[in-house]
């Protein structure tokens, strides 16, 4: 039975970083994405190519210490769950 894809505004959580996402970002970003493995976000669509489109505020950016840092990823599918809360 294949599973039903998340649709845009539904929460998912990521469950794992993608191979390669991390290469030649900078500390702080890697960071903030690792940090979101299991935490529910807001699926705010999908691309072109089918991959994920995810957003959410950085839990504490060492340049302001704030939570004001935004970060978008792009996923393939296969790294996004439903919510289940």
């Amino acid at each position: 039975m294949e599973r039903e894809s998340p649709k845009a505004g539904q929460r998912v959580v990521l469950v794992a970083v993608p191979p390669g996402l991390l290469d030649g970002l900078p500390q702080e970003d890697r960071r903030a994405i690792t940090s979101m493995v299991g935490r529910p976000v807001t699926l705010d669509g999908d691309d072109d190519d089918g991959r994920a489109e995810l957003h959410f505020n950085d839990a504490f950016d060492v340049r302001t210490e704030t939570s004001s840092h935004t970060h978008s990823i792009w996923v393939m599918p296969e790294f996004v769950e439903p919510y289940r809360g």
